[in-house]
């Protein structure tokens, strides 16, 4: 087969090609408002515009306002932290009864080894009130601030002014074996429940 080397016949076949695009983009440009022009008896020309779609009556004629539904509690609920089961009940212990931003300040001075959360068992003696023995559990009190801190801001969300923490439970979860099957990995489920102060 013969290729065709007429440069006439090519650049006709180019701009007819070109005139159907530009019918196509002037066909799916949107259509502009349309005015109608009416005449009242005082010969004054009033100009009307109709919206051209279906949305833009909506948007003239008014949206729908829904309300949201105000809640008295804030709530988080984290399923299968990898932290220590007796560690996060002492810390749950520790926090419960509090206000959400002390509870907070309390958390980073266990971070700083300022503070010392009381634990039940043969730990060594630490200073404190009420308390024998006690530890700095950095891995827990790291995930329980990133917690209270989510409970703060649900807490903000569902417009609760002093929001104290009523609710701290910390129990066992599911734990999976490590690699090849030796060790069992550490898993606690945590949920933190906040109100507002009765007055």
């Amino acid at each position: 087969m013969e290729k065709n080397y007429n440069p006439e016949q090519k650049m006709g076949k180019t701009m007819n090609k070109q005139k159907v695009v530009e019918k196509i983009k002037i066909m799916d440009a949107p259509k502009e408002k349309t005015e109608i022009k009416t005449e009242s008896e005082d010969t004054e020309i009033k100009k009307i515009s109709v919206p051209e779609t279906s949305k833009e009556a909506q948007k003239v004629s008014g949206k729908k306002k829904v309300e949201r539904v105000k809640k008295e509690e804030a709530v988080v609920n984290a399923k299968s932290l990898p932290i220590s089961t007796l560690f996060s009940i002492a810390l749950c212990k520790f926090i419960k009864g509090k206000k959400i931003e002390k509870a907070l300040v309390d958390l980073e001075e266990v971070l700083a080894k300022k503070k010392a959360v009381p634990i039940k068992g043969e730990y060594a003696h630490k200073k404190g009130k009420r308390m024998t023995s006690g530890k700095y559990p950095k891995n827990a009190t790291e995930y329980f601030i990133k917690l209270i801190k989510s409970l703060q801001a649900n807490s903000n969300y569902n417009g609760i002014e002093n929001p104290i923490i009523v609710e701290a439970i910390a129990n066992k979860a599911s734990e999976p074996y490590g690699r090849f099957g030796k060790v069992r990995r550490k898993r606690t489920h945590v949920r933190l429940e906040a109100r507002e102060k009765k007055k």
